[in-house]
């Protein structure tokens, strides 16, 4: 039976926007990955070495609005809220009342996408995607009508301008939709209609990765190289039951409904698309966070299962209030970790209390005050204001011709993003998208080397000394040098830009030069 529509999506979607803001504290920056998605928005182009192109349309959008904190914040925050509507909206169509639609948004505020929607990046779209085409397949069984796979169409087209990790999700419908009744779509023109929505859509990115040398299989070579061969099938798994932990007595509900409930049998394409899912993933080693697309449909069906069978107890209006409460104070005690509430200081000693869970352990192995998702949002302007003041320290004759040379995308981002409203050049590195964006060759008469491990390079220059260093003890940028060199020798340029050419080289095949890419990713017209 469908319900009437009532408010508490909608409230529970407020609920989650604006509990981002508050939940908060002043005492952290933006997180290294969201300033480098940040610069990807001064440079508009149909894919990058990282990610598909709709991440930095959003940051161009933002720094439209200013670029401030709040609009930074606002597409995370607008995407879990969005995604925490469509569970509610779809635990409604299930049948379920109050309690089933505020149990299915509850469990999704409380679990690990709240560490998940604080962040500017591409995830919390992706999620808000996955989970909006389950409920779109929803609808159509529901409602056989041509105009679902065309509204899934769009849905998964915009998803692979998001994420790449969304054709693993493609695959996996697939899958579902081939182990249940719902394989008879694929003799519709209709649903053949929705996929080529989605070709039309992904077809620029994809153009744009085959004249760039598909660089997207350079990036998954070197993830797997250094991150996904780390993956372990039993770290992998032990993650899927921590990342929604305060969910788990809802989603293994609602998953075995899918598969085994008579009532839910139209729906379970649905179950075997996570099942399907979670294999791949498996089986590819992926990170244990790309299988958070997969859950919240299961909260919608968990929660409306279980109010179903509360509905034979007589004690369940005195039970239900309880349940609603019993994952918000599961999760209680570990708030810190999952949303920024307290400033470094408080986070160090708290962290001290919980040190056996690990969670302060960064990629190094070893552990440090703060968990390094943390650690990754202080230092950056002091970073930012330390570089300016050492390029202000320059003569105003020899300023224009100064390179700023960042070791990493994180520092030349964040330096970029604080001093967007200063007159000084923007900073350079040769890690990721950056390489596309590195200025053209020039007579420099000042190169400031910003590097948490620099090389000894006094004998290129007049003068070369540190000028200032990341003082933060907190910060990941702990120790980064500030480094200034003064008319550098021929060789050193000839080395800076020859290293440039064979690290573009190593992603694009080619040694594209910097002024055709130059022109291509700054025309907006482009998207």
């Amino acid at each position: 039976m469908r319900r009437t529509p009532t408010p508490i999506p909608l409230l529970f979607s407020v609920l989650k926007f604006v509990s981002g803001f508050v939940l908060a504290s002043a005492a952290y920056e933006l997180h290294r990955d969201e300033y480098l998605y940040l610069e990807q928005g001064r440079h508009l182009a149909w894919g990058y070495l990282e990610v598909p192109p709709l991440i930095a349309v959003q940051a161009w959008l933002t720094h439209l609005l200013g670029g401030g904190y709040f609009w930074v914040k606002f597409w995370p925050f607008l995407w879990g809220a969005l995604t925490v509507y469509v569970v509610g909206r779809a635990a409604a169509r299930l049948g379920a009342g109050w309690f089933g639609q505020a149990l299915a948004c509850v469990v999704y505020i409380v679990s690990g996408y709240s560490r998940l929607n604080f962040l500017f990046q591409p995830n919390s779209l992706e999620v808000f995607g996955f989970t909006l085409t389950c409920y779109l397949l929803l609808r159509f069984i529901q409602q056989p009508q041509p105009k679902w796979w065309y509204y899934i169409g769009a849905c998964l087209g915009l998803s692979l301008l998001n994420k790449y990790t969304t054709f693993f999700f493609i695959a996996a419908l697939g899958v579902g939709l081939l182990l249940t009744e719902q394989r008879r779509v694929f003799t519709h023109k209709h649903f053949w209609g929705g996929v080529a929505v989605a070709l039309l859509l992904f077809l620029p990115s994809a153009l744009w990765q085959l004249t760039h040398g598909v660089p997207f299989l350079q990036h998954m070579r070197k993830l797997e190289e250094s991150q996904l061969v780390n993956v372990s099938l039993a770290d992998f798994w032990k993650d899927q039951l921590l990342m929604c932990f305060p969910a788990l007595w809802v989603w293994v509900p609602g998953l075995l409904a899918l598969l085994l409930y008579r009532p839910f049998r139209p729906y379970r394409s649905l179950g075997f698309l996570w099942l399907a899912g979670l294999l791949i993933l498996t089986v590819l080693h992926g990170k244990s966070y790309y299988a958070l697309g997969y859950y919240p449909i299961l909260f919608a069906f968990g929660a409306a299962w279980l109010e179903q069978q509360l509905s034979r107890w007589r004690i369940a209006p005195f039970l239900k209030p309880m349940l609603l409460a019993l994952p918000v104070l599961v999760i209680l005690p570990l708030a810190p970790f999952f949303f920024t509430l307290y400033p470094p200081a408080y986070m160090e000693e708290f962290s001290k209390r919980h040190a056996d869970l690990g969670i302060t352990r960064w990629e190094d192995g070893q552990l440090h005050p703060l968990p390094q998702d943390y650690a990754d949002m202080v230092g950056w302007q002091e970073m930012a204001d330390k570089t300016y003041a050492v390029y202000q320290s320059l003569p105003d004759s020899t300023r224009a011709r100064t390179l700023i040379l960042c070791a990493n995308y994180g520092q030349a981002s964040a330096v970029n993003y604080f001093n967007r409203h200063r007159n000084i050049p923007h900073a350079a590195s040769m890690n990721g998208s950056f390489l596309f964006w590195f200025p053209p060759r020039q007579s420099f008469q000042n190169i400031i080397i910003v590097d948490d491990e620099p090389d000894s390079l006094a004998a290129h220059f007049s003068s070369y000394r540190r000028r200032a260093e990341v003082l933060n003890p907190y910060a990941r940028e702990k120790g980064t040098r500030i480094t200034l060199g003064t008319r550098p020798d021929k060789a050193i340029l000839d080395t800076v830009y020859a290293e440039h050419r064979r690290e573009l080289a190593s992603w694009t095949g080619s040694s594209a030069n910097n002024e055709f890419t130059e022109a291509e990713i700054r025309i907006p017209s482009e998207l």
